[in-house]
């Protein structure tokens, strides 16, 4: 390669660099063109500065003396040495960020290491005790013996589960300021991968369909922010009604909480639950259950507008200061409807025949609109005149009351109640509380006990990440938790631990691993 001055027609020179090849000159770059003496100089100087940075590029300049090699080969041998040196690696930094809200929360005042890794894993890693025990092996660096996992889970008493219970409603009540105004209450079932029963587990009405499955019926009681607070484990045979007022009772007369509303869902509304909490000075509000309301109250609930922005009232015993509040919405309407439709649509289907046995006919559903004639072999049509009357209910939701408060408010305090059920899809989806393959009673309670604690220690992190601003859900942290790797390095004094920030992604929940993160915003008494 050379450079070359080229001149042209017009006087000016182009300076470019070439080279020969087979008696012919080929053009590789153009560097400038000028008619400025001084200009095309400093063209010649770029052109041979290229050449000399192409030609390093092709041909590197021969070591002639070692250097190079000799260097390359010590980083070689410093970095086995540094790899010699690695003890163990792991993946503990879920850990390391749950085990900060585990002791923020208070729970280190009542559990053991076996607890707290318990509790970890079920949120990092939830399975069986036996995966438990070799996650915590593998990721962790602790070593769990299984027997005596299960033997420490015999040893989770009442007693312990009531200190359980306790550290979260001090910490639950030191972020509310020392009160707690509001308290939801909803139940689930939790099933066995089992077909045999016992007086606890016991087949019944199963909310994950399991109808077939014994089951218990797991009452949970939680903050207006879905904290949960108190729980309880009755048989799976049980109406979710009678669970309500023994935990509230209890709950209150513990903590001695006073000026308090309690808040249900319409399962829990039966005259007797109202009329125990009236007496005891609860005050309370219910989903109603509107069509099964009496005669002049359902007149009156289909007489009214409906209006999106509106709260009818209507009050039902004056005396008992018991009032009903019935909502809109055209969204819960159109819901209605369209549910409707496709249910009246597979009815259509499923009988197009037109005529079945009696016991082919249930009034679960939809098979609410069938109309059915004849004797043992029956006829059975979509009964129209049916379904226009169920649409008549498309989109009111009612709220029966005995608290003075705006009506504004009882809606609104009514619709935080998805924190419950939210705190239930947690426990089932995230923490994989059931299906459970435990058959001994103190085992089932200490399971249940483990997954309370895991969801406080999860709405505990997520309201810290809220209040960070931190713009990450509790999965995503803890997800990228479990790509952050700690290496365990021996040194001359003996071991050095480091945590690896590999990835932009992994630097996005660096503070979690910062002292200041958690010295100055987790503890209940700083807030």
């Amino acid at each position: 390669m050379f450079v070359k001055k080229k001149p042209n027609r017009s006087g000016s020179t182009t300076v470019v660099v070439a080279e020969k090849e087979k008696g012919a000159t080929r053009y590789l770059k153009t560097i400038g063109t000028s008619s400025d003496p001084a200009d095309i100089a400093e063209y010649v100087r770029e052109g041979e500065a290229y050449i000399s940075s192409r030609r390093v590029a092709m041909c590197p300049e021969l070591d002639f003396d070692g250097a190079v090699d000799r260097a390359k080969e010590a980083e070689r041998r410093a970095a086995e040495e540094f790899l010699s040196r690695i003890e163990n690696v792991y993946h503990d930094a879920p850990k390391r960020i749950l085990d900060r809200v585990f002791d923020a929360v208070g729970f280190h005042a009542v559990g053991d290491d076996t607890f707290r890794s318990l509790v970890t894993a079920r949120l990092s890693f939830p399975s069986s005790k036996r995966a438990t025990v070799e996650y915590l092996r593998s990721c962790f660096g602790e070593d769990h013996d299984l027997h005596k996992v299960y033997r420490y889970m015999d040893s989770l008493n009442d007693t312990r589960r009531e200190e359980i219970q306790a550290v979260s409603v001090r910490h639950t009540m030191d972020v509310y300021k020392g009160k707690i105004g509001v308290l939801f209450y909803d139940v689930t079932t939790l099933y066995f991968e089992t077909d045999r029963g016992d007086k606890l587990r016991e087949p019944g009405y199963s909310k994950d369909g399991k109808h077939s499955n014994p089951q218990i019926v797991l009452g949970l009681l939680v903050s207006g922010d879905g904290c949960p607070l108190a729980y309880s484990i009755h048989e799976g045979s049980k109406y979710e009604g009678h669970t309500m007022l023994p935990v509230v009772e209890d709950f209150v007369e513990k903590y001695g909480l006073e000026d308090f509303v309690v808040v249900a869902d319409s399962g829990m509304m039966s005259e007797a639950n109202l009329s125990d909490m009236e007496a005891k000075g609860y005050r309370y509000i219910v989903g109603a259950r509107i069509r099964n309301m009496a005669k002049e109250v359902r007149e009156w609930i289909l007489s009214q507008e409906k209006r999106q922005d509106a709260i009818r009232e209507l009050v039902l015993d004056k005396d008992r200061h018991k009032r009903l509040l019935l909502g809109y919405s055209a969204e819960r309407a159109a819901l209605d409807a369209r549910n409707r439709e496709k249910g009246v649509k597979k009815l259509k289907a499923k009988y197009a025949t037109g005529t079945v046995t009696k016991s082919k006919i249930t009034q679960r559903g939809y098979n609410r609109f069938l109309k059915v004639t004849g004797g043992d072999r029956i006829t059975v049509a979509v009964d129209e005149a049916l379904i226009a009357a169920d649409a008549k209910w498309d989109g009111l939701k009612g709220y029966v009351t005995n608290a003075g408060m705006p009506a504004s408010a009882i809606v609104e305090a009514y619709h935080q109640l998805y924190n419950v059920e939210q705190s239930f899809r947690i426990s089932k989806s995230k923490l994989e509380i059931r299906p459970m393959f435990h058959f001994n009673h103190d085992r089932i309670k200490a399971h249940i006990s483990i997954c309370f604690v895991a969801l406080k220690v999860y709405r505990e992190l997520d309201r810290l990440l809220k209040n960070n601003e931190m713009g990450l859900s509790v999965d995503t942290v803890l997800g990228i938790a479990k790509t952050i790797p700690t290496i365990k390095i021996k040194v001359a004094d003996g071991t050095l631990t480091r945590t690896l920030f590999l990835t932009k992604r992994q630097e996005q929940i660096k503070p979690l691993f910062e002292e200041k993160f958690w010295g100055s915003q987790t503890s209940p008494e700083n807030q």
